[in-house]
């Protein structure tokens, strides 16, 4: 079995004695409603994790998605319930200045050869500020009279059917993608996970999507953000693995002068992630007004290093080069698990905050372990 799929069922084991830890204290835990808020709290975490995926990739990083998304959420709550803007609108505006606002940071950290780490720093500083300029500081309400369409995007849940339907459909086209990627990658002389590694890889994953799929339609079933996050994986999961931008992102982390010697187009690559990523931001600052019902001056706190810390779980290198989506939902699911658990349980927030970091740097030092054991010297 290679590092690749230690880490995998390392993460998938670790992320099961969670589950069976939390629902021995408290059995609620595992309670329909509860994985219901819970996969709408994931689908926050991981879309931003998806976009930050993107960006480290290629060696870069973004500090801001937290502070960016709360900053977005705010400017559509307060177009609606303050200008009485219709949602749709408001919600376009919101996206619009996502875009046009990370558009420019790729361009500020890409022309002018400006550390990300340092720009994005600054975008998190103003962005908060921006944020509690524009909801003056106080809780902004999401809906303004009969109009209620930002607040569907949390409320609104699939009919049971048709939720069956579709995870039918996404089961399927899940194993006709597995079973011909293993095909191409033979074809072609690469190695591939043994018959018995890519047969538990896919049974844990159907298994999984039925499991989630009865637990939901137990509640009021499959909440729309998980709908959201399934798209945007699957975009995200296309773009690393099957597109050309995916490829570009994989050479530049991994050696960035010879991408550009070869003709790599790295700037646009860069800035291109970056609005993808600035898209998600929005996208996630949406959701997470939604879902607790109005922008606050407290929202997507420490959301930024949720996603990192997500991402380095999963095993991407800070450095770029390496990460993948299926590593990437596991570490959020694995981060999201653990702050519901503890929020269930009642833990000061004090408590989560050294738990969350317990659990990033454990997820480092797991890293540089496989790394040595499979003679790996690049452990970032």
């Amino acid at each position: 079995m290679n590092k690749l799929s230690i880490r995998e069922f390392s993460l998938f084991f670790a992320l099961i004695l969670i589950w069976m830890f939390f629902a021995a204290i408290n059995p609620e835990y595992l309670g329909a409603r509860n994985i219901s808020k819970m996969g709408v709290e994931l689908a926050m975490t991981t879309i931003i994790a998806f976009g930050m995926l993107l960006v480290l990739l290629p060696g870069q990083i973004d500090l801001s998605v937290g502070s960016g998304a709360a900053f977005l959420g705010g400017i559509a709550s307060a177009l609606v319930f303050n200008h009485s803007f219709p949602a749709p609108v408001a919600l376009g505006i919101g996206l619009v200045c996502g875009i046009v606002i990370w558009l420019l940071m790729g361009l500020i950290i890409v022309k002018h050869k400006l550390p990300a780490f340092i720009i994005t720093l600054g975008g998190l500083l103003i962005f908060r500020g921006l944020d509690h300029k524009v909801i003056d500081g106080t809780n902004v309400p999401v809906s303004h009279g009969t109009d209620n369409l930002y607040t569907y995007l949390t409320e609104f849940n699939l009919h049971p059917i048709v939720g069956w339907a579709l995870i039918t459909i996404v089961g399927l086209v899940f194993i006709y993608n597995k079973v011909q990627q293993r095909k191409r990658r033979q074809k072609f002389g690469f190695e591939v996970d043994t018959s018995e590694v890519s047969f538990l890889k896919i049974f844990v994953v159907i298994q999984a999507l039925i499991l989630a799929t009865i637990t939901f339609n137990q509640f009021q079933g499959i909440p729309l953000p998980v709908i959201i996050l399934a798209v945007v994986g699957c975009f995200v999961y296309y773009l690393t693995e099957h597109h050309t931008l995916g490829r570009h992102l994989y050479a530049i982390g991994s050696n960035e002068e010879a991408a550009r010697l070869s003709g790599i187009p790295v700037e646009r690559s860069i800035v291109t992630t970056f609005v993808i990523l600035g898209v998600l931001t929005a996208l996630t600052g949406f959701i997470q007004a939604s879902f607790v019902g109005s922008s606050t001056p407290q929202a997507c706190e420490y959301l930024e290093l949720d996603a990192i810390a997500a991402c380095v779980i999963g095993g991407t290198s800070l450095k770029g080069g390496r990460g993948n989506v299926f590593g990437v939902l596991l570490g959020s699911l694995i981060m999201v698990s653990l702050v519901k658990g503890m929020t269930l349980l009642g833990m000061e927030p004090e408590d989560k905050l050294i738990a969350r970091g317990s659990v990033l740097v454990l997820a480092v030092w797991l890293d540089i372990y496989l790394a040595r054991r499979s003679g790996i010297s690049d452990l970032s």
